[in-house]
C-alpha cells in the first residue's frame, strides 16, 4: 500500500457521459454502454448459458482490467440474478489505477436507471481510497462479492498470485472469465503489459474464456502469450471486430533452471504454500472451538458460502472471555509506517466498518470514535498522517479540541481524530446475531479438550473423551486456549490481562455522546453506565477485580476529560463493578490467520534456511490438510475479526484473497516457526 491515489478526472459531454481528461478516452460507447457491455463481455464469455448450468452453491469469478464506473460489475450482477441459482455465488475481482471520486461514480451510473437499485447498493459501500490496495466488498448476504483492487492492472493482479516463486506462483484461486477493459491500448498502451497476461495466464485454468472489446495486435499477442486461443466476431455499434478466447491447456510458465542457483534463490522460499493445494472434496462442513468474536465471524462468514458449520463453546453462553465486555470500540491505530502492521489495520478498520453498517441497530451505537492526541507523541503521530489522510474525511476527521468537544458533547483538552462512522458495540449481542443462520449449530457448556484426525475428519472430544463433533475442516479459535491442543501448543501465544471499569452516569458524563480514546477510553452511558479501561498487565493471571487497577482506569480519564472526572474521584473503589478478561496476543502483535502447520515436517523441509536465509529450497510448505487457526487479536477483535474470518472463509473455500498476499502471508501461522529457523533458533 502506497501513500498516494490519483482519482480519475473526468469531463462530461453534453450528453452527460464521462469521457477520461488523462487518457482522452471514453469509458463507455456513446451509443449505449450498458448494451455494449451485455454485447462483448456477457454475451462472448457465454455467461447466461454457463451461469444457468450451474448446480446450488457453485462459486463463479470474473475477473476485469479497469473498474472504471462499475458498469460492468452492475451489468454482471443484474444478468446474474437473473440467471444463477440462488444459492450460488458470483466473486468479481477488478483492478482500478484511478478510481472515480464518489460523487462522479453517482452521477455515471445515473445515466442507467434500470440498474438503479444495484448501482444505490454499489455506491453506499464504495470506500474510501487512501493508496493502493484491495477493498473487499459483499452484497446480498454474501450472494455477490466484489474485490476493488486500487493498483496498476499487472500489480494489482500478481498480487493475487499464491508466491512469486515462479513454481508455486499459480498455486491459488482462479478466474473462470475475464473482462479485458479499459482505454483502448492506442491511448494507454502501458497496462497491456507482458507482465498483466503473464498474470492472467496464471490466475486461468482450462476452460476459462475471455472477451475484450478490442482487437489490436497488442491485445492478441498479450493473450497467446497466456495461453488463449483467439477468435475475431463482430463487435458492438460501429466497431468491426472483437476478440473473445479460451484457455484450452494449463497454463506453463517458461522457468529457468533453478538448479543453478545452489548458493541463494532469487525467488521467495515458499512455505506459505501448502502440499495440498487442491480444494477440499465432499461436504462442505466445518466445526468451530471458542465462540467469541473469531469464532462467530468465521462461522458466519462459512455459512453464507454454504457451508454447515459446529460452532463448540465451553460456557452456557457465546462471548463469555475476552469477548464478553459490554461495550467495545470499533477503531484501529493508523500509521504512517509502510509495514505489514500498519497496511493490515487500515485494511481491517474500512472492511470493518462495510461489515457492521447494517448491524448497529442489533449491537451497539454508531457515536463515532474520538482518538485523542493525548500526549507529545500522539500529536506526533496524527501530525505524520495528516498528509495521506487529509482527504479521506469520510473514513476519518482531524480535529480541534473545540470540535472534539462539540463532537462528544462534553468539554475536552485536547483535538485529535474522528471516526464517524465508528462507534461502541456490545460483542455478546453481535455474536447472537452473527450465529443467527440456519447453517450455524451450536453446542454450549462444552469443554473441547482434545482435537485429533481421523481418516480426513477432525474429531474434538471433550473432558469424558467422547467425540462431540466431527468435520473434515476445523477451526481453532479459543484464543489462548489453542496452546492445550497438540497442532498449537508451540505457537508463540501471550496472554495480557485487561479489566475494565463500570462507572456510574452523572449529570456531567450523561451528555458524552461519543467513545473518547486516549490512554484508555469511554463509551457513552449504556443504561445508566460508562464502561472504561482497559489496564494492560503481561504475565498477570489474576482473574479478581482490584481496585488498584479501578483507580488505574480512573486516573486515565482525569486529564483528558477533566470535566467530568471529578464527579468519580470520591467513589469507592471497593464497590465499583467490573471485569477482567485476557486478550491473546503474539509478540508480532498481528494476529493468526491460516492453516495450521505440520511444525516437525516444515523444520526438517527447511532446515537450509538455518545456514542461509536465502538457501534456494523449491519445496512448499507442510500443513495439516482442513485445519486452521484464527486468534490473536488482543485488543482489536471488533476491528480484526470480520476481515481475518473474511480471509479465512476464502482459504479455506479456494477463493480470491480479500488482502494482497503479502498481508496474507504476514498472518500465516507458521511465520514464527521460519522466522526462528532463520535466525536458527529452537
Amino acid at each position: 500500500m502506497t501513500d498516494t491515489i490519483h482519482h480519475a478526472q473526468l469531463e462530461w459531454d453534453e450528453e452527460g457521459q464521462p469521457l477520461s481528461s488523462a487518457f482522452g478516452d471514453v469509458y463507455f460507447s456513446r451509443a449505449n454502454g450498458l448494451e455494449e457491455t451485455r454485447h462483448v463481455f456477457l454475451q462472448h464469455n457465454q455467461l447466461t448459458e454457463r451461469w444457468q448450468a450451474l448446480s446450488a452453491g457453485d462459486h463463479f469469478t470474473i475477473a476485469e482490467t479497469g473498474f472504471g464506473s462499475g458498469l460492468n460489475f452492475l451489468a454482471a450482477w443484474d444478468l446474474w440474478m437473473r440467471s444463477a441459482p440462488t444459492t450460488a455465488q458470483l466473486h468479481f475481482v477488478t483492478v482500478e489505477k484511478f478510481p472515480l471520486a464518489k460523487a462522479d461514480l453517482q452521477r455515471a451510473l445515473s445515466l442507467w436507471p434500470e440498474l438503479a437499485e444495484l448501482s444505490t447498493q454499489l455506491t453506499a459501500a464504495y470506500p474510501v481510497f487512501v493508496g493502493t490496495g484491495i477493498h473487499r466488498l459483499r452484497f446480498m448476504d454474501g450472494r455477490i462479492t466484489l474485490t476493488l483492487i486500487i493498483n496498476d492492472a499487472a500489480l494489482g493482479f500478481q498480487q493475487l498470485l499464491a508466491t512469486s516463486h515462479p513454481l508455486f506462483a499459480d498455486c491459488c484461486a482462479k478466474v473462470d472469465a475475464w473482462f479485458l477493459d479499459g482505454f483502448a491500448p492506442s491511448k494507454n498502451p502501458q497496462m497491456w503489459s507482458d507482465e498483466l497476461f503473464t498474470a492472467i495466464g496464471q490466475l486461468s485454468k482450462p476452460g476459462t474464456t475471455a472477451a475484450t472489446f478490442s482487437a489490436a495486435g497488442i491485445v492478441k499477442q498479450g493473450l497467446k502469450l497466456a495461453g488463449f486461443t483467439l477468435q475475431k466476431v463482430p463487435g458492438f455499434g460501429r466497431k468491426r471486430e472483437m476478440v473473445k478466447a479460451i484457455q484450452n491447456e494449463p497454463f506453463v510458465l517458461p522457468v529457468s533452471d533453478l538448479a543453478l542457483a545452489r548458493s541463494y534463490s532469487p525467488f521467495p522460499v515458499p512455505w506459505t504454500i501448502a502440499e495440498q493445494h487442491t480444494p477440499l472434496a465432499g461436504a462442505k462442513q466445518a466445526l468451530i472451538i471458542g465462540g467469541g468474536l473469531a469464532g462467530c465471524t468465521s462461522a458466519r462468514a462459512l455459512a453464507e458460502r454454504g457451508w454447515q458449520v459446529t460452532l463448540i463453546e465451553r460456557h452456557a453462553q457465546l462471548a463469555q472471555e475476552a469477548s464478553g465486555n459490554p461495550q467495545g470500540v470499533l477503531y484501529a491505530k493508523l500509521s504512517p509506517k509502510q509495514e505489514a502492521q500498519a497496511e493490515f489495520n487500515l485494511s481491517a478498520l474500512q472492511f470493518a466498518l462495510g461489515f457492521y453498517q447494517s448491524r448497529w441497530a442489533q449491537i451497539g451505537a454508531q457515536c463515532g470514535v474520538l482518538q485523542l492526541a493525548h500526549s507529545e507523541s500522539e500529536r506526533q503521530l496524527q501530525q505524520q498522517l495528516h498528509n495521506r489522510f487529509a482527504q479521506a474525511s469520510p473514513l476519518v476527521e482531524f480535529v480541534s479540541a473545540a470540535q472534539a468537544s462539540a463532537l462528544a458533547g462534553v468539554s475536552l483538552q485536547h483535538g485529535g481524530l474522528y471516526f464517524p462512522q465508528a462507534g461502541w458495540i456490545n460483542p455478546r449481542r453481535l455474536c447472537e446475531s452473527l450465529v443467527d443462520h440456519p447453517a450455524i449449530h451450536i453446542i454450549n457448556q462444552c469443554d473441547a479438550v482434545d482435537l485429533t484426525c481421523d481418516d480426513q475428519q477432525w474429531q474434538v472430544r471433550n473432558t469424558s473423551g467422547d467425540v462431540i463433533a466431527q468435520a473434515p475442516v476445523a477451526i481453532i479459535a479459543n484464543a489462548r486456549d489453542a496452546k492445550q491442543f497438540t497442532y498449537t501448543s508451540a505457537l508463540p501465544i501471550n496472554a495480557i490481562r485487561g479489566q475494565i471499569t463500570y462507572l456510574p452516569a452523572t449529570a456531567t458524563s450523561q451528555p458524552l455522546a461519543s467513545v473518547i480514546c486516549s490512554e484508555g477510553y469511554i463509551a457513552p452511558a449504556e443504561q445508566g453506565v460508562h464502561c472504561t479501561g482497559a489496564t494492560f498487565n503481561l504475565k498477570d493471571g489474576e482473574r479478581g477485580l482490584r481496585t488498584t487497577d479501578h483507580q488505574t482506569n480512573l486516573d486515565n480519564l482525569r486529564e483528558p476529560l477533566a470535566s467530568i472526572y471529578t464527579d468519580w474521584q470520591a467513589l469507592a473503589l471497593d464497590k465499583l463493578g467490573g471485569r477482567v478478561a485476557f486478550r491473546c496476543t503474539l509478540p508480532d502483535y498481528l494476529p493468526l490467520v491460516g492453516p495450521v502447520a505440520h511444525e516437525q515436517a516444515m523444520r526438517e523441509r527447511f532446515a537450509p534456511l538455518r545456514k542461509n536465509a536465502r538457501a534456494p529450497v523449491h519445496l512448499p510448505g507442510c500443513y495439516h490438510a482442513g485445519l486452521y487457526i484464527n486468534i490473536g487479536h488482543g485488543s482489536r477483535g471488533l476491528a480484526y475479526t470480520p476481515l481475518c474470518a473474511e480471509l479465512l472463509a476464502a482459504q479455506i473455500n479456494n477463493e480470491i484473497l480479500p488482502l494482497p498476499r503479502n498481508l496474507a502471508n504476514a498472518l500465516n501461522p507458521a511465520r514464527f516457526l521460519i522466522r526462528n529457523l532463520v535466525k536458527n533458533k529452537p
